[in-house]
């Protein structure tokens, strides 16, 4: 139990003074309606105006209390107002709050526990460019691979979420990015990411081998149709696309690969970073050292900053302004980015997301086992997805009970998003803060609306069809057994006010 003094979060979420969304953020949702464009989404997932945060727990207009599994999308590992950071961030608002590139105390100490927290042979052996965004810090590593090389193309993953950020959407999978962006034309190939719940290349037991031997087809079969390549871009987990786990053996495979064609491998560590997988760095899990490794989101704790660390030893230099932004290294972030380091390094808050991320998986997988709906649930720490599916035997994505679950968890006090291709993938992204009460009350809540939406069958397929042939049916594959049934207990008193 969870002492008193240590609460960082609203200790009785999740808690519903009134129906959301309430009066207050009604109306504040009307007029950010009536003001801001029409392509603002999440107020349309979750209907409510935010009027504090504290720890992994949102309150909103009305006084209602949340209990956010959203985080920012996985920007507040450490949570809303970590104490650690709101003191880094006082202190320096107190010296220098812009500098453009000129040394800071603020600058210099975030890049020295930057660098020593580097996975791999990037420990202390990296060049560090900072950037703003989290697409622009992908989009700066593959100029920098490209440079590097002395050639241009990069291999990117279908499912791959890589920003919007200018020429970084080429690099995102999505159609639907790429129909709103006029920065199209890079140099991407697109090839299948080994995904064990929906192969396309192989069976799950070959799925490594068989997405390797592409590879090397692409870059050595000269009627492959690729001319040249400077770089592979990965996500060691895959967010947007679906939390989706590769094999253990996949990011070494990759790493090999890499070495054998003289090509730049890239870990886009935006999402997965920081903890969220219960190491440091998601690519520890299988102890390779990429080349390049992009990193946001968390690092500031919810202030945009961004960065891009290469080996020293990859190019001999870049030329003056290779890469430019005004707010590059802001020294607001960069302080709050060494507080956000010094709590992940000095104490226990990965290892313990990596333990209960392992209860969570269970916990959720006893749900599944009661629910046909639920495909797949897969995931490495706080990272976990749950798929859904209209029938467990062809696995077609459902969409519409994946977003029905949300809304059920949204009315329960429970904020969570989804993602996958067909948005039909839950996503579990609390804060690593997370106290235990706030974990076992949202899984409680997970497990009540599966239970309220189980009576539902699903509907005709409705599913949009394909630019051009038949509907493609996802491969056959063996499905996971599910875990033993668990009982998911009821809510806790008081949680609901009348």
């Amino acid at each position: 139990m969870t002492a008193p003094e240590d609460w960082l979060s609203y200790p009785d979420a999740p808690l519903l003074r009134t129906p959301p969304p309430g009066p207050r953020s009604a109306a504040l949702l009307a007029e950010q309606a009536r003001l801001e464009t029409d392509a603002v989404v999440y107020a349309k997932y979750f209907p409510i105006a935010i009027a504090n945060a504290r720890g992994s727990t949102v309150e909103d207009a009305d006084g209602n209390r949340f209990i956010d599994w959203v985080a920012g999308i996985s920007v507040l590992n450490l949570g809303h107002r970590h104490p650690a950071m709101m003191r880094a961030l006082a202190e320096q608002s107190e010296k220098v709050w812009h500098a453009l590139e000129l040394p800071t105390e603020a600058r210099v100490a975030f890049l020295r526990a930057f660098t020593a927290a580097l996975p791999g042979k990037l420990r202390d052996h990296a060049r560090v460019l900072f950037t703003v965004t989290g697409g622009d810090a992908v989009e700066t590593a593959v100029n920098l691979a490209d440079h590097a090389k002395g050639r241009h193309g990069t291999i990117a993953f279908t499912g791959a979420y890589h920003g919007v950020h200018g020429g970084a959407v080429n690099l995102t999978s999505g159609r639907r990015y790429h129909s709103t962006s006029s920065f199209l034309g890079g140099r991407v190939v697109r090839v299948p990411y080994p995904d064990p719940y929906r192969p396309l290349l192989s069976s799950t037991e070959d799925l490594t081998n068989a997405t390797i031997r592409y590879l090397e087809h692409l870059v050595r079969d000269p009627h492959s149709g690729v001319d040249e390549l400077s770089s592979v871009l990965v996500e060691p987990i895959q967010g947007e696309g679906g939390y989706v786990v590769p094999p253990d053996d996949f990011l070494p495979a990759l790493r090999e690969f890499c070495d054998a064609n003289d090509l730049a491998l890239i870990a886009d560590e935006v999402q997965t970073g920081l903890g969220r997988t219960g190491k440091m760095w998601a690519v520890d899990h299988a102890r390779v050292s990429p080349d390049i490794i992009c990193v946001a989101k968390s690092i500031g704790g919810g202030l945009p900053v961004s960065m891009v660390a290469y080996r020293d030893d990859l190019v001999p230099s870049l030329p003056p302004g290779f890469h430019l932004g005004t707010y590059r290294g802001n020294p607001l972030g960069l302080a709050v980015g060494t507080a956000v380091l010094n709590v992940l390094t000095t104490t226990d808050v990965i290892a313990r997301a990596e333990r209960r991320g392992r209860g969570v998986l269970d916990r959720l997988r006893s749900v599944q086992a009661m629910d046909p709906s639920i495909g797949d649930v897969r995931g490495r720490g706080f990272m976990i997805g749950v798929e859904f599916v209209r029938s467990p035997s062809d696995r077609e994505p459902w969409t519409e009970r994946a977003k029905a679950m949300r809304h059920e968890l949204f009315q329960r006090g429970v904020l969570m998003h989804t993602c996958g291709s067909f948005d039909h993938v839950l996503r579990f992204m609390a804060p690593l803060t997370i106290e235990d009460e706030l974990l076992d009350r949202g899984l409680a809540a997970f497990g009540e609306s599966s239970q309220a939406l189980s009576a539902t069958p699903p509907p005709k397929s409705h599913m949009t069809a394909p630019l051009s042939g038949p509907r493609p049916v996802a491969p056959p594959s063996i499905a996971r057994p599910p875990a033993a049934p668990m009982p998911v207990g009821p809510p806790p008193p008081g949680r609901t006010l009348p």
